[in-house]
């Protein structure tokens, strides 16, 4: 495994929450040949995939397909992320060497927690120990995302203590990587500049991250937020498309990279990327999320 330096920007592409809210068949072929010019940006990792049902999530269910036509030396160089919904597709992630970060969504609603994982928190939550142990077995990494974790559209319970105890709950049990995710673009900058500056402080062995949706009108406000909060780690997706299909109808797209990198840079914060493979990224990205196409 690739060594993690807890002092240095961190920026996830997540390519996989892009595709798997688009209602337009994305073939294998063209995920990979995607995937393969990430690869050469220099992104910390690469949220590619999710091993989860086929009927839940459709645009997933080629995810060992597009795994195995990915560029075996490029994979060397790169730290890739799966996302997983149940003990059984954590398994699965195990027999892949090239992956090393086994994500979970973890909410703090209990009703988007049924609706995303088909379960309740508590069993949640002892999902998240067996999943936890075969990562230790595997010498692969558990990143924990706390969905909902500004609050839900649902009417559930939510207060800020709440993400406190949940993240020390969680932190007991060894998981190192914990991304607070606004999950509907609800949280306000306030909420996300005191959450995080909450929970760095308190937790400077973990690394915490968000995983932020946005506008394009209002994402400098919430990633200052939490930059000032001592944020390192942040989510992106390029063209800001993407969005969790199990929330509600209508998704709210993922903060875009773009977006993120430039202002990074404004602030000193060079995520030092291959400029030139970036490009050639994009307009890779233009063709695969055409809007004319998802029509």
């Amino acid at each position: 495994m690739l060594p993690l330096n807890k002092h240095t920007i961190q920026l996830i592409e997540c390519p996989r929450d892009a595709m798997q809210g688009w209602s337009h068949a994305i073939a294998t072929v063209d995920k990979i040949r995607y995937l393969n010019s990430l690869l050469k940006v220099g992104f910390h990792s690469l949220d590619f995939g999710s091993f989860v049902s086929p009927k839940a999530i459709p645009q997933m269910a080629d995810t060992a397909l597009v795994l195995a036509g990915l560029d075996q030396s490029l994979l060397k160089k790169n730290r890739l992320l799966v996302i997983v919904a149940n003990l059984r597709g954590a398994a699965t992630a195990m027999t892949y060497p090239a992956i090393q970060y086994i994500g979970f969504p973890f909410s703090l609603s209990p009703t988007f927690q049924l609706r995303n994982t088909n379960s309740s928190m508590e069993q949640s939550l002892e999902t998240v120990r067996q999943i936890q142990l075969l990562c230790q077995v595997h010498n692969k990494e558990l990143v924990l995302y706390l969905s909902m974790g500004f609050g839900n559209p649902y009417g559930d319970d939510y207060h800020a203590a709440m993400l406190l105890d949940w993240t020390e709950r969680l932190v007991e049990m060894g998981i190192g990587i914990i991304s607070v995710a606004d999950t509907v673009g609800m949280a306000s900058p306030i909420q996300i500049n005191t959450a995080i500056a909450n929970l760095v402080p308190r937790f400077p062995e973990t690394v915490i991250g968000v995983h932020l949706h946005s506008s394009q009108t209002n994402f400098q406000d919430k990633l200052q937020a939490a930059i000032d909060g001592g944020c390192i780690r942040f989510d992106g997706a390029i063209k800001g498309i993407g969005g969790c299909p199990m929330a509600q109808d209508q998704l709210v797209g993922n903060m875009d990279t773009i977006a993120i990198i430039n202002y990074l840079k404004s602030r000193g914060m060079d995520p030092q990327l291959d400029e030139m493979a970036l490009s050639e990224a994009i307009i890779i990205a233009d063709q695969i999320f055409d809007p004319n196409l998802n029509a």
